[in-house]
C-alpha cells in the first residue's frame, strides 16, 4: 500500500507550462530528427523527449528541488 502513495507525483507544473513545454519538447524533437546525420541529433531528440514526458506528467524534478508548488486555485484548472 505505501507503494500506491510514492509512486505519484504531485503536480508542479500549472496547465498552461505543460502545453508550453509540450510544444517546445514536439520542437526540438523535430530539429533534433530533421538532421540525423549529426550523433548529436539523437541526443537532441532525447532530450526533446524528456522535456515533453515532464509535460505529460505535470512533474519537473528540477522545478520540485527549487522546492516549486502549485497554489491550491491552479489545480482546479489542472488538465
Amino acid at each position: 500500500m505505501s507503494f500506491v502513495r510514492t509512486a505519484f507525483f504531485v503536480k508542479n507544473l500549472p496547465a498552461w507550462e505543460r502545453m508550453v513545454r509540450m510544444l517546445i519538447a514536439a520542437l526540438i524533437i523535430i530539429s533534433g530528427l530533421a538532421f540525423l546525420a549529426s550523433p548529436w541529433s539523437w541526443l537532441v531528440a532525447i532530450a526533446g523527449a524528456g522535456f515533453g514526458i515532464t509535460g505529460i506528467l505535470g512533474f519537473c524534478p528540477a522545478c520540485a528541488l527549487a522546492g516549486r508548488k502549485l497554489a491550491r486555485n491552479v489545480h482546479a484548472n489542472d488538465l
